[in-house]
């Protein structure tokens, strides 16, 4: 047992999370249409869907909710927020776009800054990861359906473990354009004498590769959001990996005055 059904927000955000995966492989499997936001991201009917079943969950504790597809709170509220929820209804539109499987429903909550829970979904393969960084337990569950209710999550989840280092590192990147930054990452640890070899993954899925044990390293040298990192950082924080800030050296914080993030390294090394 994980202990789920002791905590309350965390049942809310894996039940908000299921039923927006169910709403968001239903616009999957029509002819959907894509818009183009102000920013130049993709939206399609299944951002909208599920940032409307989400926020119906979420209301219902209360906690105010910054999430991408919400209208932007200006900070002289937001800052006055102890705790929050950060949410990406559909984490890799692109990759929706592109029918590759590889999107995500991401809630995080976080407190002053951090991450205290976090919840991913993987809709296409019905996988879900979920964690209590302060109880420091991050799992996954390979769910038979959208509907499965919180005790089916509780029965099958199995716990993350890291992978132990060793001299093969496991890097997450792009195996079709690198940035230079992140090819200078990579020369770094060859000069060390490892072997180098990369992984690739769409949306937040890059982070649960390394809370799974299936890479060592992901260098995020591009931009990103707020709502992009949160659960993610939750789900590696609670299995002791650290998500580091490039700008800092400390680790990544939310609710910031801007939501765009730093350039940081998610690392068990």
């Amino acid at each position: 047992m994980t202990g789920i059904p002791k905590n309350k927000n965390l049942q809310t955000a894996i039940k908000a999370s299921l039923n927006a995966g169910k709403a968001i492989m239903e616009v999957y499997d029509t002819a959907f249409n894509v818009e183009i936001k102000d920013d130049k991201s993709p939206l399609t009917e299944a951002d909208k869907k599920a940032n409307d079943v989400i926020n119906s969950y979420l209301k219902s504790t209360g906690i105010p909710i910054i999430s991408e597809e919400n209208r932007r709170i200006d900070y002289a509220i937001r800052k006055n927020w102890d705790t929050c929820w950060i949410v990406d209804p559909v984490d890799g539109t692109k990759e929706f776009i592109k029918r590759n499987g590889e999107f995500t429903a991401n809630i995080a909550l976080v407190e002053h800054g951090r991450p205290l829970l976090g919840v991913i979904y993987v809709p296409a393969i019905k996988r879900l990861y979920f964690a209590d960084v302060q109880k420091e337990l991050a799992y996954s569950a390979d769910l038979p359906s959208h509907g499965s209710s919180i005790d089916m999550v509780d029965a099958i989840a199995k716990p993350l473990k890291p992978k132990t280092p060793s001299n093969s590192v496991e890097v997450v990147g792009s195996r079709s354009h690198m940035s230079q930054e992140t090819m200078d990452f990579v020369e770094k640890i060859k000069s060390t004498g490892k072997e180098v070899n990369i992984v690739s993954k769409g949306s937040s899925l890059k982070f649960c590769l390394v809370a799974e044990g299936n890479a060592d390293i992901y260098p995020r040298f591009a931009p990103t959001m707020e709502w992009d990192t949160a659960a993610g950082q939750a789900i590696c924080n609670a299995v002791g990996i650290k998500v580091i800030s490039e700008d800092t050296k400390e680790a990544l914080l939310y609710n910031k005055e801007n939501l765009l993030n730093p350039w940081f390294v998610v690392s068990n090394q």
